[in-house]
């Protein structure tokens, strides 16, 4: 078991930076434990007036399409172009089937790992993706509060993570392949309408030209798509994490247009405010689903009413109104 501290030594550390006791500070957000999430809270709470300055950034894509290579070299730029401090943080909600980690997928990340101004924390597979992008969202306060100033949040995962990943960011940057058959069906048409950005990644050697395509199909299809709220139209770029800087400037001078219209016309600080709302409703849904199923009289009666259920016996909703009955 993780030794625990007081909230105060937590906080102290934070604000110091000190990336240890960041990472306790993260683990007992993750922790499933009601003392821990108590203590959790507090230390969320202590910390909050110093969160908020950071640019936070979703980062998700096709499978293939180099995520881990793009963010260690993306990263690095920022680190020493653009005297960032990041930290990545993961979704990975494919880990709750086999119970795996994503530890693997960050040490391919070597460089950016080992670098002082960059942290990198993969979140564990939760029963649901909800607890897992509770622990995110209170994972991206703890970091801001602990100095860094640019927040990578990664989707491992492809499908309901990206909605999830949108809610809680900024900016949200769709990377895509080049000359992978279909360049428009390979994608669900609402990530493309999530996307502020897409990247063409490994556009160098013989995927050049076909990256130069591929942009052009995307830019065109974007134009069909209605003017996002933001006011802003996606841009659609290419990029080699390989050929270190090719293309990297353009996506971060993306990024930055898109937040000075979005600070200049009030889209950003509404955006931030109306996802702190919905971070209100979905802890809300989800104490009141724990609270639901930790009922000892539910516990009790659940599995038999399931099996009526399953066997027809009972209706579903007759079923559900029988067991909320009981809390």
């Amino acid at each position: 078991m993780a030794k625990r501290f007081s909230a105060e030594k937590y906080v102290a550390g934070i604000l110091a930076g000190d990336r240890v006791m960041l990472s306790r500070a993260i683990t007992l957000v993750e922790s499933k434990l009601h003392s821990d999430h108590e203590l959790a809270q507090e230390v969320i709470s202590q910390v909050l007036p110093h969160a908020g300055n950071s640019v936070r950034i979703g980062i998700t894509g096709v499978p293939g399409v180099g995520k881990s290579t793009f963010i260690e070299a993306f990263g690095i730029y920022l680190i020493q172009q653009q005297q960032k401090k990041l930290a990545v943080l993961a979704i990975d909600p494919t880990s709750q089937r086999s119970g795996g980690s994503i530890l693997g997928d960050k040490t391919r990340m070597d460089t950016l790992a080992t670098n002082p101004q960059a942290f990198i924390r993969p979140s564990p597979a939760g029963k649901s993706l909800g607890g897992v992008t509770r622990s995110t969202r209170e994972s991206i306060i703890l970091c801001e509060a602990a100095g860094f100033d640019t927040i990578f949040v990664e989707t491992v995962g492809v499908g309901q993570s990206e909605t999830a990943v949108h809610a809680m960011v900024d900016f949200f940057l769709l990377l895509m392949l080049a000359g992978a058959g279909d360049e428009l069906q390979g994608i669900k048409r609402g990530i493309m309408e999530m996307a502020d950005a897409i990247a063409i990644t490994k556009a160098d050697g013989s995927n050049k030209d076909k990256a130069k395509v591929a942009r052009a199909e995307y830019q065109n299809a974007l134009h069909l798509y209605p003017r996002a709220a933001s006011g802003w139209l996606p841009h659609v770029s290419t990029c080699s994490a390989l050929q270190q800087q090719t293309g990297l400037n353009t996506i971060w001078q993306t990024i930055s247009e898109y937040l000075q219209l979005t600070r200049s016309n009030g889209y950003f600080e509404q955006k931030r405010r109306d996802q702190n709302l919905q971070w209100m409703y979905e802890a809300i849904r989800q104490g009141l689903e724990e609270h639901f199923y930790n009922h000892q009289q539910v516990k009790a009666q659940l599995p038999d009413v399931a099996a009526q259920v399953k066997e027809g016996k009972k209706s579903a909703f007759a079923a559900a109104s029988e067991l909320l009955g009981l809390v």
